[in-house]
């Protein structure tokens, strides 16, 4: 069983910055490769971005590439997601997640809301 317990989500005007942090359980955190995704109201639940488990190689949504960067301290057992220049469209739960070799997990999501 692996925790997910994300924070920092809040509500920020559009063209702001938000970071967000997911602190994860589990001894082997190094291992896991870590993803958030977001959901908006009424929509499915969409990837965002992604970060090995060394933290090597990053990958993103098109429509946050540039504006939200993933990183990871693992000695922290702790992911975040940098997020600039927010806009509206961003508004969204957040969620992380993490795929281990014993299953993958989500966290409880925190809420974004970009004002305009």
């Amino acid at each position: 069983q692996v925790l997910l317990v994300e924070s920092g989500g809040g509500l920020v005007q559009a063209g702001g910055s938000l970071r967000l942090s997911c602190a994860a359980s589990g001894r082997t955190f190094s291992s896991y490769h870590m993803g958030w995704f977001r959901q908006a109201p009424g929509k499915e639940r969409e990837f965002v971005a992604a970060i090995v488990w060394s933290g090597g190689t990053t990958y993103y949504a098109d429509s946050v590439k540039g504006r939200f960067t993933i990183s990871r301290d693992n000695a922290k057992h702790t992911i975040y997601l940098q997020m600039n220049s927010l806009k509206t469209e961003d508004t969204s739960v957040y969620y992380c997640r993490a795929f281990t070799d014993v299953g993958n997990y989500w966290g409880q999501g925190t809420e974004v809301t970009v004002a305009s």
